[in-house]
């Protein structure tokens, strides 16, 4: 099936485009960067594979967790595509995306995947494939490096582990760097689609699982004034 994915969760854009049978890609840079370039990117490769955006079957885009800025910038140039080519929109778990991209690299198929979030915290998720897909085992999680639950023997997959490597506590299971790529949510994909998982552009919603990173200007300012009322 023709599809377009990207992902701009983390610093690495990831972009790839299939006819069904062959498959191209772009990398770049991601994060605050990904806004100016990834419109143009996304032509320039469906030009490449000599597919239109209504000639997909739908738009795959990484929903979270990750990047504000990157899930932002993913979702509403999901969404406009979408709606102007009258297709669907398959938004991915990054952290589904980790655990497969973990699998191709390495044969894996119980993976903690961890992606760092920035903040001195990491996103995690437990994910067991089995009979061609991913089950994740439980929700994700925004902890400590250090507070991290393990699980014996399952590899441990992402971009958190070089960045807080010795903070990680160590488990019996393979470590493995990893990232959201877009080709590994082409992958995932056929299944989803599958499974009715395809929605409505205007449905189309990056996940947050930090609510917020900065405190509003109002919040600040009250606090100062608590702290200036208090004996």
């Amino acid at each position: 099936m023709p599809l377009l994915a990207f992902d701009t969760s983390t610093d690495t854009l990831s972009i790839a485009v299939t006819d069904g049978a062959r498959v191209w890609q772009h990398s770049g840079a991601g994060g605050a960067q990904a806004s100016s370039t990834l419109i143009p990117a996304i032509l320039a490769l469906l030009e490449q594979a000599g597919l239109r955006l209504d000639q997909l079957d739908a738009i795959v885009f990484g929903s979270g967790p990750g990047s504000f800025t990157g899930l932002r910038t993913a979702c509403s140039v999901a969404q406009g595509l979408a709606f102007g080519a009258n297709r669907p929109v398959l938004p991915i778990d990054t952290l589904m995306a980790v655990a497969e991209e973990a699998r191709e690299q390495h044969g894996v198929l119980q993976v903690q995947a961890l992606l760092d979030a920035r903040m001195d915290e990491v996103y995690t998720g437990f994910y067991a494939y089995d009979q061609g897909r991913w089950t994740q085992r439980d929700d994700f999680q925004l902890v400590r490096p250090e507070n991290l639950l393990q699980q014996d023997g399952w590899a441990q997959a992402g971009n958190a582990l070089a960045v807080y490597a010795e903070r990680i506590p160590a488990s019996t299971g393979q470590r493995i760097a990893a990232l959201p790529t877009a080709t590994a949510m082409l992958r995932l994909a056929p299944a989803l689609l599958a499974a009715g998982q395809a929605v409505p552009a205007d449905q189309a919603l990056p996940r947050y699982i930090r609510d917020k990173v900065a405190k509003t200007t109002d919040e600040r300012m009250a606090e100062k004034a608590a702290l200036a009322a208090a004996p």
